[in-house]
């Protein structure tokens, strides 16, 4: 027989977890690792196949145990538990995309669609944690003013012209690992919101030579106000905004823009400490 990776699992789970005024909503996905459910494949054996269906009882029932706030907690704990129930199982690899409820009091949430928390964990047999990433994906942001874009290199085939000063507006995803993956679970754990905050803040002041310049900034403080945080990573699309031809010709503070030809420039960002 050639050679095979095989695994499989559950995608996309809903829970709810209301805890009196308190929220953590997400779907939650997991994947079963290793060798042992070979013969299911080769042989059509499936006598030790945890069905899919189960894995999504187990997930409901067990989520509803969990009394924590984070995503990695409830990963862990989860997966934990498949690990205690289920020992044929070699490993796992959990994942939760948070939904986006926006607190609007203490019992009032609105859905909206749009940027949202992740969290993914690889656990061993016996529930340790040998691989993890968080972030906070789909960002969309714009500011008006303070970006620049000059200086670059031109040839016969740049038309684009510079721009000292124009509104910025980029899709982003954010991602970050810790030095010692258990953190991620433990008592340095650093909540995705405290993350955004530092990219907003950087977004919103720095005056950006590029949008390379702005998510290297972004790493940069990123790494010095967590010190657990060991890699922070970064992608980004530039959907900014063209100036309407002769719109500032009248009022060169009045100015208008329309959205750009739909082909994206594409920044990525990889920072370890």
């Amino acid at each position: 027989m050639t050679d095979a990776r095989i695994s499989y699992g559950k995608l996309s789970v809903p829970v709810h977890l209301v805890r009196g005024e308190r929220l953590l909503a997400a779907d939650v996905s997991m994947e079963v690792l290793g060798q042992g459910f070979l013969p299911a494949y080769t042989e059509g054996d499936n006598s030790a196949v945890v069905a899919t269906d189960t894995m999504k009882n187990v997930i409901l029932r067990r989520a509803h145990e969990y009394d924590g706030e984070t995503l990695e907690g409830l990963l862990y704990d989860l997966g934990r538990g498949f690990l205690e129930t289920y020992p044929e199982m070699e490993g796992l690899r959990l994942w939760a995309e948070a939904q986006p409820w926006v607190p609007e009091s203490g019992k009032l949430f609105r859905r909206v669609e749009g940027d949202h928390a992740i969290a993914t964990l690889e656990l061993a047999p016996g529930g340790g944690v040998i691989d993890h990433e968080a972030g906070h994906v789909g960002l969309q942001l714009l500011k008006t003013t303070g970006s620049a874009f000059t200086k670059f290199a031109r040839d016969d085939d740049t038309t684009l012209p510079e721009r000292k000063d124009r509104p910025l507006f980029i899709h982003l995803d954010v991602r970050w690992k810790y030095g010692d993956a258990t953190d991620a679970v433990g008592d340095a754990h650093v909540p995705s919101g405290d993350v955004l905050a530092v990219v907003l803040e950087t977004f919103d002041e720095l005056v950006s030579e590029s949008i390379q310049h702005l998510v290297y900034e972004m790493g940069q403080r990123v790494l010095a106000s967590f010190p657990a945080l060991t890699q922070v990573s970064f992608r980004g699309e530039n959907h900014t905004y063209d100036p309407v031809p002769g719109a500032a010709d009248a009022d060169p503070l009045a100015k208008t823009y329309t959205s750009p030809f739909p082909a994206w420039g594409l920044i990525t960002l990889v920072l370890d400490r």
